[in-house]
């Protein structure tokens, strides 16, 4: 069984920075990618950043120079610094990792909990 456990998130002003943490953990034998995902009220999940296990970095445009994303192998962790926040930003932040249970090719999806991020004066 994997796990997803998020932190951070919160209330914050318009401009200001936010950190959320991913450590997974459970029957995890290599993470192909990290990432996360955001979902706010009335709309769809969309990719916010992802991480890949070459090193590779994804970010969508609207928060390109913005947020950063960043991943520690060993932690199993994955990190999203989020600067200069806008008031569209505010949503449910979802952390999500590809990954393997053994040395084969199938990969596993899972998705944590869920963590909201507020941006309001």
């Amino acid at each position: 069984q994997v796990q997803l456990v998020e932190s951070g998130g919160g209330l914050v002003q318009p401009g200001g920075p936010v950190r959320l943490s991913c450590v997974a953990s459970g029957s995890i034998f290599s993470i192909a990618t990290m990432g996360w995902y955001r979902q706010a009220p009335g709309k769809q999940r969309e990719l916010v950043a992802a991480s890949f296990s070459g090193g590779g970095t994804q970010y969508v445009d609207f928060v390109k120079g913005r947020f950063t994303i960043s991943r520690d192998n060993a932690k199993n962790t994955v990190v999203l610094q989020m600067n200069s926040l806008k008031l569209e930003d505010t949503a449910v932040y979802y952390c999500n990792a590809e990954y393997r249970t053994d040395f084969g090719t199938r990969k596993y999806n899972h998705w944590g909990q869920g963590i909201q991020v507020t941006v309001s004066s």
